[in-house]
């Protein structure tokens, strides 16, 4: 069993960053891929990120990339999401994610997280 706990949702200004984190729990994190999701209000929810196990693969919705930053770390079993140039439509509560296997299709992700909302006001 994997848990996933989320931190660092915000009120930010259009323009500035956050940095999310996902802790994860168990000793089978350095074999997950992991990945962020959004849930904007009255949308479906959508994937942002993904990171496979190794940190050698990325995968980036084209909506953030250039201004978004998935990174992990093994040893503190943690994801990350370094969100830069942030806009309104960015307002989302967004969700951690992790899978066995290389895997992008959100349906595949079997663990998740509470999610954390990130509110970008213009």
């Amino acid at each position: 069993q994997v848990q996933l706990v989320e931190s660092g949702g915000g009120l930010v200004q259009a323009g500035g960053s956050l940095r999310l984190s996902c802790a994860a729990s168990g000793r089978t994190f350095f074999v997950l891929t992991m990945g962020w999701f959004r849930r904007a209000p009255g949308k479906e929810r959508e994937s942002v990120a993904t990171i496979s196990w190794s940190g050698s693969t990325t995968y980036y919705a084209d909506s953030v990339k250039g201004r978004f930053t998935i990174s992990r770390d093994n040893a503190k079993t943690t994801v990350y999401l370094q969100m830069n140039s942030l806009k309104p439509d960015d307002t989302a509560v967004y969700y951690c994610a992790a899978v066995f296997g290389w895997e992008i299709r959100e349906s595949e992700f079997r663990y998740w997280g509470q999610g954390t909302q990130v509110t970008v006001s213009s």
